[in-house]
């Protein structure tokens, strides 16, 4: 069984910075994406970033150039930087990691989620 326990979040003002940091508890099998998701108020959940094991990373168009997202594999940690904070970034945001196992099945995991206010 994997556990995801976040860190980081809270209240901001825009053009801050704040950063969230994600450990998995467990066994992680190498070939796995991590990944930070978020849900703003009303809307649905929507994927931030996400870095593979190799460090391949993707991001979302309205985080480019300012959210950065790395890990630490030996750790199995994955951080978010986030910087130039916006009131649209305001959301909860959640922890994800995806195992593709050996036998090719893959499984979601997910964090208890973190809330990020940005406002004056």
């Amino acid at each position: 069984q994997v556990q995801l326990v976040e860190s980081g979040g809270g209240l901001v003002q825009p053009g801050g910075s704040l950063r969230l940091s994600c450990a998995a508890a467990g066994s992680i099998f190498s070939r796995n994406v991590m990944g930070w998701y978020r849900q703003p108020p009303g809307k649905e959940p929507e994927l931030v970033a996400s870095i593979t094991s190799v460090g391949s990373t993707n991001y979302a168009d309205s985080v480019k150039g300012r959210f950065t997202i790395s890990r630490d594999s030996a750790k199995k940690t994955v951080t978010l930087e986030m910087n130039s904070l916006k009131p649209e970034d305001t959301a909860v945001y959640y922890c994800n990691l995806g195992i593709t196992y050996p036998n090719g099945g893959v499984r979601d995991y997910w964090g208890q989620g973190t809330q990020v206010t940005v406002s004056s």
